[in-house]
């Protein structure tokens, strides 16, 4: 009997989303917060393969954020990222976002 650990074959890429995506020199006149960064990594335009994310399904999903930035502000949004589109996330895996 043969085993995968793939449970499906169409869900095994990693996507990179890089938020904020602009300018170095316009970045001392902008100010961003947790909220807006954290829904520029799940933005389409901001991924940096060609695919669209909302034609399949996450498996897990991990932000990184540099800098002064709250731990429960960063857990929050992402909370509210993962509530907000429970589509995009398989039911399987209960804790898949970090």
């Amino acid at each position: 009997l043969g085993l995968t650990l793939n449970p499906s074959p169409r869900l095994h890429f990693f996507q990179i989303g890089f938020a904020p995506l602009g300018s170095p020199a316009a970045s001392a006149y902008r100010r961003v917060s947790v909220g807006d960064l954290t829904q520029q990594i799940f933005q389409a335009g901001n991924m940096m393969a060609a695919a669209d994310p909302r034609n399949g399904r996450y498996l897990t999903a991990s932000a990184l954020f540099r800098g002064q930035v709250s731990t429960k502000d960063v857990e929050d949004e992402m909370l509210k990222v993962q509530n907000k589109n429970s589509a995009y996330f398989v039911e399987w895996i209960p804790n898949n976002i970090k």
